[in-house]
């Protein structure tokens, strides 16, 4: 399980005293205890669910280093992208523009979702297959632009 490897790889960064990824596999390890907990079940997460945990991290990192960036404080915004840069190595690879054009084009032609009223099946529909490795955002601009009137 991808939690089993996130608390394997912090002992090695515990090893090689490595204080960014240590601090940041910490912080996985704790929202994952945090969703689990405010689950309904008190469940284990699998996979999918610490992807979508360590993908809000990944989210945070980024507005924070947005956020530094705008306050003139390069040397933390420096810090969050360090943060974000191990957080990335757990997620699945993103789909490039393309990539995602060609899932989105498939998905709606093969459901046949053809006017703006398909919305929501549309994105229910392309985000079971995206799975996560494209910004909410985006997908949600690419099927309504794609879908007519």
């Amino acid at each position: 399980m991808l939690i089993d490897t996130i608390r394997a790889d912090l002992t090695t960064a515990m090893k090689a005293r490595d204080a960014v990824s240590m601090r940041t596999l910490r912080a996985i390890i704790a929202a994952v205890q945090e969703a689990e907990v405010s689950g309904k079940a008190s469940e284990v997460l699998d996979d999918a669910g610490v992807e979508k945990v360590i993908a809000a991290q990944a989210k945070r990192r980024i507005e924070a280093a947005e956020a530094f960036d705008a306050g003139d404080r390069p040397e933390k915004a420096a810090d969050e992208r360090a943060e974000l840069a191990v957080l990335e190595s757990y997620l699945p690879e993103g789909l490039s523009d393309d990539e995602l054009a060609a899932l989105v084009d498939s998905v709606l032609s093969d459901n046949g979702f053809e006017s703006k009223a398909d919305m929501g099946k549309a994105m229910k529909a392309v985000n079971a297959e995206v799975a996560g490795r494209a910004d909410g955002r985006m997908v949600a601009d690419m099927v309504k632009s794609r879908l007519q009137d």
